[in-house]
Formats: structure tokens, C-alpha cells, sequence
């Protein structure tokens, strides 16, 4: 029979203790960090609305401005399978950070908000907002026009004209030859 032996020491062990307990911080650490990293712009995107004026402050620190009254609020079943529209729905939230294939079975609230900034606009355009234990876990903004849209939550980046890109005049320049003839 083989028998081995060591002898304890209470400051080695704690110091291997110690040493492993930093590791396992750090490894914690990081993997919350990529995940950060990952979602960094869309994280804004979750939040916590309780009531109707947090529901209207989250949508207002995405750029928009919304009438203080809800148009609607709806409870919404969120279906465990999902159609052909709901999964172009769905991907809509996945690329916002939502996946409502995660609610798949429960039953939200969906509230409606008319918004009164959108650029451009020359019909009625809404915010919805899908709200499961008062938390954010899904949203679209959408016009109800016969060329309708439906887009994500944030607010539309509008680029400035490109300084390069040629300007329109009113009066054509007067050399240059009329083409609407041909």
C-alpha cells in the first residue's frame, strides 16, 4: 500500500484561497464586460416604466416627443410559436436588443404613445412599447399610413446634405442646354 503525506500550513492554504478567489473575480469581471460591450447600444433600450410617466421620460431619452396620454394600452399575448410576421417582428427587436422569444407564453402590456417629432412626417406616427413586470421587452415606432413603416425605437440619425453633393437651384444656370425637349 501507498500512502503520501504533506504537512498543513494554514498560510499556504490561505494564500492559494486567496489567489483562486481573484481569479474567479476577475473571470466574472470580464465575461459581464463583453457582454456590456456587446449590447452597449442597445442597453439604453432596456429599462424599468412603471407608470405612465416613465413610460413617457424612457420614450422622450430616445429623442422622442409623445403626447402625456397613452393612445392605448392593450394587454398582448406573446405567442410561444411565432408566425412568418411575428418572427420579422421579432428580428425588428433582436436588432434592438429584445428577443421576445424569451416571452414566449406570457402576457404584456403593449401602450401606445402618438408621436409628435418624427422628421419628415406626413402622417399619424406611434410609439409602442411592450411591457412585461414593468420592464421594457419590446418596442417600434410605426406610421399607419397607406406607405407605412415600422422602425426600432431609437431615433432616427438624420445626416446633414454632403457639402460635395450638388445643390438644387431654382433658376438653371444660363448656359447650359435644355434637355426636356429630346
Amino acid at each position: 500500500m501507498f500512502m503520501l503525506t504533506a504537512k498543513f500550513n494554514k498560510k499556504i492554504a490561505i494564500v492559494i484561497v486567496l489567489a483562486a478567489a481573484v481569479v474567479l473575480c476577475a473571470i466574472i469581471l470580464l465575461a459581464g464586460r463583453r457582454d456590456r460591450d456587446n449590447t452597449a447600444e442597445t442597453s439604453a433600450l432596456s429599462a424599468v416604466v412603471k407608470n405612465n410617466d416613465q413610460r413617457v421620460g424612457y420614450l422622450e431619452s430616445l429623442g422622442w416627443v409623445v403626447e402625456t396620454a397613452a393612445l392605448e394600452e392593450q394587454n398582448v399575448m406573446i405567442p410561444r410559436e411565432f408566425s412568418e410576421v411575428y418572427k420579422n417582428y421579432n428580428d425588428l427587436q433582436i436588432r434592438q436588443g429584445f428577443d421576445l422569444s424569451k416571452y414566449g407564453g406570457i402576457e404584456g402590456t403593449r401602450d401606445t404613445y402618438k408621436v409628435l417629432n418624427y422628421p419628415g412626417a406626413a402622417a399619424e406616427v406611434v410609439a409602442d412599447i411592450i411591457v412585461y413586470r414593468g420592464k421594457v421587452i419590446a418596442g417600434d415606432v410605426q406610421s399607419y399610413s397607406a406607405d407605412g413603416f415600422m422602425s426600432g425605437l431609437l431615433f432616427p440619425k438624420v445626416a446633414p446634405p454632403s457639402p460635395s453633393a450638388p445643390q438644387p437651384s431654382a433658376d438653371p444656370a444660363p448656359d447650359s442646354p435644355d434637355v426636356s425637349e429630346e
